[in-house]
């Protein structure tokens, strides 16, 4: 397959840089695509950056697709993350005739990608992006999580794809194979008891921007559970992020982003990386796109330090422990990794059938926290959750 016809070449001064206030940089070492160098060599890297200039379907927040360059040229200034760094820059997918005929692109390039083993950095453009980035795992057969970083759900009404509904698309595609979405830090003003208790219902997991700005730790099971973590710029307060038609003086600050974004560089699960709604024409002296690079430096720094240490589970790298919960009659296996000391419980699947579908699922990422409560007798909420999406 070639790539290269999807993509238009980055600018090559985005890369280069005339003054420099340190070395290594990032932009040294990064095979990107330029017109001077050529389309980069795939199997250079197992870490790959796209952009995608789409915003057609966009909800009020036309500009948004000329936000790859603007992210990159403050992330190619950035410091070396790692002595074995290598990124690959295939350069930006150009909007073609209709939004869908830009998904299709993207389906086709992300395909391909993820079937060769590469880790995604994408940058949007608009969240109905999601949509895309999700059929291209349904073309391979994969069932899998999403974990969007969003101050709302994205599941309004409408035939339509578009940023404000993308999810409600996911859900109605048959087979279907969303296994589980993540709405993490959405606000309650934005969206209302009623959608709480609609996604309770399709027995999504979501988690509310104040439950985790208390402890920003319990976002890593989450995200390290996820294949694909998306975040919409709007989830970060308007201080950090004015870069948005539609900020919001709350939200997560720039430093929760960049810890987010580290555990998903950490995750051996996650595979896609995803950055959207950032809007140029309403930052202020680069702010966003300078805060946003960071947060992808804190992806990649993250990606070098995986452990490798999901799913497997052999003696020799995991600590297996038992709670056993009188009150509840309920048995629940623990595994602590040795290389990592991260933990996963277990979530039993009456149905052989759909153990075997959801096998990639049945190993929960947890905390510390989870086994003591569960040596209390108290049930995880985690694992109750996933038991009763796993059994129902």
């Amino acid at each position: 397959m070639d790539l290269s016809t999807y993509f238009e070449p980055i600018d090559s001064t985005i890369v280069d840089f005339q003054s420099r206030e340190f070395r290594p940089m990032l932009g040294d070492s990064v095979h990107a695509h330029t017109m001077a160098d050529g389309f980069p060599d795939v199997d250079a890297a197992q870490l790959v950056l796209l952009g995608v200039n789409e915003d057609r379907s966009s909800t009020d927040n036309p500009g948004c697709a000329t936000a790859p360059d603007y992210i990159r040229h403050y992330l190619y200034q950035l410091a070396v993350p790692h002595p074995d760094f290598a990124l690959v820059d295939l350069g930006n997918i150009a909007p073609a005739a209709t939004p869908q005929d830009t998904y299709y692109a993207l389906i086709d390039v992300m395909q391909h990608l993820l079937d060769h083993g590469k880790t995604i950095m994408v940058l949007g453009g608009s969240d109905d992006l999601v949509f895309p980035i999700y059929k291209a795992y349904e073309v391979l057969g994969r069932v899998i999580n999403i974990c969007s970083v969003d101050s709302r759900f994205n599941l309004e009404g409408g035939d339509e794809i578009n940023s404000s509904n993308y999810l409600q698309h996911i859900i109605l595609q048959q087979p279907n194979y969303l296994f589980d979405y993540v709405g993490m830090g959405y606000q309650s003003y934005f969206v209302g008891k009623d959608m709480v208790d609609l996604m309770e219902e399709l027995k999504f997991s979501t988690r509310r921007l104040g439950e985790l700005q208390a402890d920003i730790e319990r976002c890593e099971p989450l995200v390290r559970y996820s294949d694909v973590v998306a975040v919409d710029i709007s989830a970060v307060r308007q201080s950090d992020a004015p870069a948005n038609a539609a900020p919001s003086p709350h939200g997560f600050y720039g430093e929760e982003l960049c810890r987010i974004a580290r555990f998903a560089g950490m995750s051996d699960k996650t595979t896609t990386f995803g950055l959207f709604e950032m809007n140029p024409r309403h930052d202020r002296d680069g702010q966003t796109a300078h805060m946003l690079a960071h947060a992808l430096w804190f992806f990649i720094e993250g990606f070098h330090f995986r452990m490798g240490d999901f799913p497997a589970r052999d003696k020799q790298s995991y600590r297996r422990y038992t709670a056993m919960l009188a009150d509840h009659g309920i048995e629940i296996v623990f595994y602590k990794s040795l290389k990592s000391d991260r933990w996963w419980m277990e979530v039993p699947c009456d149905d052989e059938g759909r153990r075997q579908r959801y096998l990639r699922h049945t190993l929960i990422p947890c905390n510390y926290s989870d086994y003591q409560r569960a040596m209390e007798n108290e049930i995880p909420e985690l694992w109750w959750h996933y038991y009763n999406r796993m059994n129902t």
